[in-house]
């Protein structure tokens, strides 16, 4: 099955097992999908995710969903730049997510990042998601 957009898909996973109360969730594996995960973990909205096999030995990737006192530690997650609409900005145009308390996920030259990461290399690139 092929997916028009794949990090929206992931995204819309992630945002549709916080409100289900999981714990671990799973989607198909990617080069792409598995750097924007390494961001959400690094950045500490999620708990971690590993790579496994399904039972058609295709790769999947398991997400770990983080809470905090039952809550989910991600309130909004949203698509910026979505195949119909590419949205590319520049290191100062970077947008800022509630003043700086939530991340916005950039792929640039030197790879997927945050914003501050981004900022801080003076590279810009294209807005894949924001984050709080």
């Amino acid at each position: 099955m092929s997916f028009s957009d794949p990090i929206g898909d992931m995204l819309t996973r992630i945002r549709n097992g916080q409100k289900a109360r999981k714990e671990v969730i799973s989607c198909p594996a990617s080069k792409l999908r598995s750097n924007v995960l390494e961001v959400l973990k690094r950045e500490g909205y999620i708990r971690g995710f590993s790579v496994s096999k399904d039972d058609r030995g295709i790769n999947e990737l398991q997400i770990e969903l983080k809470y905090d006192a039952g809550q989910p530690v991600i309130q909004v997650i949203s698509r910026v730049s979505r195949p119909g609409r590419r949205v590319y900005s520049g290191s100062k145009a970077l947008p800022r997510i509630y003043n700086g308390l939530g991340i916005t996920v950039v792929s640039t030259p030197q790879g997927v990042m945050a914003d501050h990461e981004a900022r801080q290399q003076n590279v810009g690139g294209e807005v894949l998601c924001q984050v709080f």
